[in-house]
């Protein structure tokens, strides 16, 4: 096995200044192992039980209407270190809507609800660890962290394997998007690792008149991960 350390893997600092938040939440004593048990490493036995059905792939189609904002395909790889495809890992999605607002009772913000989008699905990858889903894409919003933060476009995407506690959550960026570029939760990801968090345009999936396409390849472990949370953050 490749051991890989924490600035080649592209893994961002528990501390990142920068992001206000980090200085509460990162630990300040050395971090401690505890053994999982059966608990932690089992079950589900049977993710599809788990899925919500079409309209986990689809969050333009979970209510009557149609949501406001521009409708997106988002596709990709799930894949491990060597380039293998991983099969049957759950994908839940949350995001933002076209106004950048969540339904959520903390965002309080001065930006309309969507009452035809929630901004929540569910999708699992196939045999070849591929998956795609349908979406509007996200605006975006102040977040409180300095004077004049805005937090880019972005769709939050957890990712879970055998069992609860492989769960893993990243973000994925828009690649025409000059936040990212000044967002300090995007930039405690060193470069080029932080390339990997935005998604690529693609004509091919693009459906005429209908979605524009984005590409967005996870990649689970060593040199080519994609950077993942410590912790669940609320941004």
């Amino acid at each position: 096995m490749i051991a890989y350390s924490p600035d080649e893997a592209g893994l961002s600092p528990s501390l990142h200044p920068d992001y206000r938040s980090s200085v509460d939440r990162s630990p300040r004593q050395p971090l401690i192992a505890i053994p999982p048990t059966l608990t932690e490493t089992t079950g589900p036995s049977a993710w599809d039980r788990l899925m919500v059905g079409p309209s986990g792939i689809d969050l333009t189609a979970q209510h009557p209407g149609v949501p406001q904002g521009q409708r997106i395909i988002v596709s990709g790889r799930v894949l491990d270190d060597r380039a293998r495809p991983v099969a049957n890992t759950v994908i839940e999605i949350w995001q933002a809507n076209a106004a950048g607002r969540y339904i959520h009772s903390a965002d309080t913000w001065d930006a309309p609800l969507d009452p035809n989008f929630t901004g929540a699905g569910r999708v699992v990858t196939d045999a070849d660890g591929r998956y795609s889903y349908v979406t509007i894409r996200p605006g975006a919003y102040p977040w409180g962290n300095h004077k004049n933060a805005w937090r880019p476009a972005h769709i939050h995407l957890s990712l879970l394997g055998p069992a609860f506690a492989t769960r893993l959550v990243t973000q994925m960026y828009f690649p025409d998007d000059p936040l990212v570029e000044i967002d300090p939760i995007a930039n405690a990801i060193p470069m080029p690792a932080r390339q990997r968090m935005v998604g690529r345009f693609d004509n091919k999936s693009t459906k005429p008149a209908w979605a524009l396409g984005y590409l967005f390849d996870i990649v689970l472990k060593g040199r080519d991960e994609t950077p993942f949370e410590d912790d669940d953050h609320d941004h």
